[in-house]
């Protein structure tokens, strides 16, 4: 069974973890959010398209959920000494390599798509890790204190201060990365991942043609909600639904994704919304979302299979 997802980074990671342990990594494509990229010490950093390649690879600090597990912080630190700015951002001396090669290959011609295929093969996988556009994609926040790049809202400012706005620069010359469509169009399930709505399924939907593609698809399509009893598992996307006139409920979440949706899978603590997101047309699964352990990842896993 061919299957493709949707994915950010930590949450979807996390389930891709479980996904793995059914189904063959060779059949499995992940289109991936890179709106997340960022330049920093004149380097080129992936953090979603890095955090989903090295959990699958098994290296990931399992503990952070990003990043290299065992790895040292010294380049970081001297940096720090040195007043660079951008310390902020964690970036290990393994994972440095990752972004130095990135950069490096980037400057030679290569594209993104092309370098996460390779940086996968090192690693041995054999997951299609696809980043979902070659061209530079950056989504950047308002807030009080001005606009700012995403990564500095979530990681710097620890997603601190009110949302005014979002916006993705880049979008209206955005293509879908070579295989991306092909990906969705030939699978036999595609799964989009508990992932924030607006800033990592939104920014890959906003990219022309994959939404068309979600829409035309003859796979079957279940999402997973990752808004659990009104709140956020991880990060900003409660308050982005507000931001939005939206409730923060897994209902929302299945709304807007309702045009191109068969099915959602929503956490038993929000049975109560099943008959609601039933009427948008989609079928709903209520399971365990929450994944502590590998069981539950392979749990959730099983649950969305065979919603």
């Amino acid at each position: 069974m061919r299957v493709t997802a949707l994915a950010g980074g930590v949450g979807a990671a996390r389930f891709l973890t479980g996904l793995v342990q059914l189904i063959r990594e060779e059949d499995l494509s992940v289109i991936v959010n890179t709106g997340d990229d960022i330049e920093l010490f004149g380097l080129h950093i992936s953090p979603d398209v890095d955090i989903v390649t090295y959990t699958l690879a098994g290296v990931v600090d399992g503990e952070k959920g990003w990043g290299i597990r065992g790895d040292s912080f010294c380049c970081l630190d001297r940096l720090k000494r040195y007043q660079v700015s951008g310390t902020w951002f964690n970036v290990g001396d393994q994972d440095l390599a990752t972004h130095l090669y990135r950069t490096q290959r980037l400057a030679q011609g290569a594209s993104l798509a092309d370098i996460a295929e390779e940086v996968s093969h090192s690693l041995g996988l054999k997951t299609k890790i696809l980043p979902m556009s070659n061209e530079r994609f950056e989504t950047r926040i308002t807030t009080p204190m001005g606009n700012m790049h995403f990564e500095e809202y979530f990681v710097r400012d620890q997603c601190r201060d009110e949302i005014l706005g979002i916006q993705f620069d880049g979008v209206e010359s955005a293509k879908p990365a070579p295989q991306v469509v092909d990906a969705l169009l030939d699978a036999d399930r595609v799964i989009v991942c508990p992932s924030n709505p607006f800033v990592s399924i939104g920014t890959i939907l906003s990219v022309r043609g994959i939404r068309e593609a979600l829409q035309q698809t003859k796979a079957r399509v279940t999402a997973i909600s990752p808004i659990v009893a009104g709140m956020a598992l991880k990060g900003p996307a409660d308050k982005m639904l507000q931001r939005a006139g939206l409730e923060v409920s897994a209902y929302s979440v299945a709304k807007l994704y309702a045009d191109f949706l068969d099915a959602f899978v929503i956490d038993e603590r929000d049975v109560a919304e099943k008959m609601r997101i039933e009427k948008l047309g989609v079928d709903v699964s209520v399971t365990n979302t929450i994944m502590k352990s590998l069981e539950d990842k392979i749990s959730l896993a099983k649950a969305t299979l065979s919603s």
